[in-house]
């Protein structure tokens, strides 16, 4: 398992054929972070933050590896990280998202695309609550 520095500024130059590829989607740069056989994770740069892209699943065996590729494309305040096209999240996956030993002010994780499932869950768990406005809070 290897994750790739999500620093897009430097060519990147993929260590194996699952990490480091370069795409082009809807005209940006799209850069594989991560790929097992039950999770891809992408990133590509926008104006205000990286935008990562999480499809499959995640669950205890790649939960780590996913926080290593998150934690490498920390170079702002925060990144965007798209779990539309998520079809399994554990707990372990949840914890890296959500980030609940943390303080909302210091979050760095946003989410987007987060479907009535994962809402449900987060709501369940406690670690998303209606009124109360979180800075990351999944749109």
């Amino acid at each position: 398992m290897a994750v790739m520095p999500c620093r897009w500024q430097i060519q990147l130059q993929p260590p194996n054929a699952h990490v480091g590829g370069a795409m082009r989607v809807n005209g940006l740069e799209e850069r594989l972070l991560y790929q097992d056989e039950l999770l891809r994770v992408t990133v590509r740069a926008t104006s205000s933050a990286p935008a990562v892209t999480l499809t499959g699943e995640i669950d205890a065996s790649n939960s780590q590896a996913l926080a290593a590729a998150l934690a490498g494309c920390r170079q702002g305040p925060f990144i965007v990280v798209d779990t539309g096209a998520l079809t399994f999240i554990d707990v372990s996956g949840l914890r890296v998202l959500a980030m609940p030993a943390l303080a909302p002010s210091e979050r760095w994780i946003r989410l987007h695309n987060v479907t009535p499932a994962q809402r449900r869950l987060l709501r369940m768990i406690g670690w998303f609550q209606q009124g109360r406005q979180p800075r990351h809070q999944p749109q």
